[in-house]
């Protein structure tokens, strides 16, 4: 019923809250309160409470330039302390070029009246084409296994980076091996872009919880665009001072390279990866078939290597590394005869179904994929391939025995993965090159 004319309309109160998602899609928080009390249809007053200052909104909007939106929900946990430590190393490496720079270039002649200038554009050239071709050599031997391995290739580049730079230190103090050492450094520091930039790629994925990987990968740029700064600043800053104080120029170079590589042992060591390789699947496998359990990505992140295997040989000895023991994509040909009919025979009993089969010999288990298998298939057959291994000291009827535990156990092993934070969709490996096709048939059949 419409109000009596001369009726004064009753006061209505509209209350708008205004919500951020700076932290994450699913923890907003509060900013402002604005509240609107109308007495007529022509008169209003509004009042608004503010829960941030003008000064906490400007420092959000400058660290918006350095990390991802929706920050820290949108990436994981392990990305802020990687970031800082990756941030302190980078910035120990800008430090040091100015100092393996202004060493380099003295080498070449820089500063000279007898250096000429072809003889050094020579020397700078010889410098870049042996690094290309470290690019090329690279590429060619590891790139496969980048992705499976970023963490260690991440730590890895950053070493190779280390003694490309120790290189061009060196190269005033040689002057007859002047061209052969700065070409050592160039294909050392090529390994190093080739391992850093595909590992950065893993990363990157990784880090992204809401398909923003451009947008961290972004977001990184500018941190390192900061940090190139202030280490070039400083850089020039110590490169001024220390012109002619070799002993000075050594000593923080040394001091600053330990730093990087401490630095990037933390920040390799921050990071837990939930995706499966050789050896997580190995340490995850070997955990469940001991107590039933499955360990969480930030568990195994402290078990595994970050540093290749035959660093520290002792320790490979001593421990048991079942992925060590397994090929992946064993070529069918190079087989001897015994193993050939091993094989045969395995194929027409236990692995009728499946499309791989594998092959024992000495403790080492060798995997052969069906020419019909996708990168579905991998994960199973390499974690049949760890069972086997894991049960090759003790047993000698290794396939019935690990296919009836692949019967048993291995889809309650994968639904367990998946609780506990697991990527279950395939195996980071190496490309699997060669492949062979097989098929089962009575002997009465092929008389026909």
């Amino acid at each position: 019923m419409a109000a009596a004319e001369g009726e004064q309309s009753p006061v209505q109160e509209v209350i708008v809250e205004e919500w951020t998602t700076g932290s994450s899609s699913t923890k907003l928080s509060i900013t402002a309160t604005i509240s609107s009390a109308s007495y007529s249809s022509s008169s209003s007053s509004f009042s608004i409470k503010r829960f941030h200052s003008r000064f906490n909104l400007a420092g959000k909007r400058i660290l918006s330039a350095f990390v991802p939106e929706g920050f820290p929900g949108s990436v994981t946990p392990d990305y802020l302390p990687f970031q800082i430590w990756d941030s302190l190393q980078g910035l120990s490496t800008y430090i040091r070029t100015m100092l393996s720079t202004q060493a380099l270039l003295s080498a070449i002649g820089v500063g000279e009246k007898s250096a000429t200038v072809i003889g050094a554009t020579f020397q700078w050239f010889l410098r870049d084409l042996t690094g290309m071709l470290g690019v090329i050599l690279f590429t060619f031997y590891q790139g496969s296994n980048l992705d499976s391995n970023a963490k260690m290739w991440r730590l890895v580049a950053d070493l190779m980076n280390d003694l490309g730079m120790l290189m061009d230190l060196l190269s005033p103090l040689f002057p007859s091996a002047f061209v052969f050492i700065v070409c050592l450094g160039s294909i050392s520091r090529s390994f190093t872009g080739v391992a850093s930039g595909a590992t950065r790629a893993a990363l990157t994925q990784h880090f992204a919880l809401q398909d923003n990987a451009a947008d961290i990968s972004a977001k990184e740029g500018s941190q390192e665009t900061v940090a190139t700064m202030i280490g070039m600043a400083i850089g020039m800053v110590l490169a001024r001072i220390m012109v002619g104080h070799s002993l000075a120029t050594w000593l923080c170079f040394l001091s600053l390279t330990v730093f990087h590589m401490y630095a990037n042992y933390k920040a390799v060591r921050s990071l837990s990866l939930n995706t499966l390789n050789g050896e997580r699947s190995s340490i995850l496998l070997q955990h469940f078939m001991e107590t039933g359990k499955v360990f969480s990505p930030k568990q195994v992140s402290v078990k595994e290597h970050v540093l290749p295997l035959w660093t520290n040989p002792w320790n490979w000895r001593n421990s048991k590394i079942l992925h060590a023991r397994v090929r992946l994509g064993m070529k069918v040909s190079s087989l001897s005869s015994q193993e050939m009919m091993d094989l045969f025979r395995h194929a027409g009993s236990y692995y009728k179904k499946a499309k791989y089969l594998l092959l024992e010999n000495k403790g080492r288990i060798g995997i052969v994929m069906h020419k019909d298998s996708t990168n579905a298939d991998v994960l199973p057959s390499f974690m049949h391939a760890l069972v086997m291994a894991n049960i090759s000291d003790s047993n000698r009827s290794l396939h019935s025995t690990s296919c009836s535990w692949m019967d048993k156990y291995y889809e309650e092993f994968l639904l367990k993965l998946r609780s506990s934070g697991w990527k279950t969709e395939r195996l980071l490996s190496h490309s699997v090159v060669w492949k062979a096709n097989w098929r089962c048939r009575p002997i009465d059949d092929k008389i026909n």
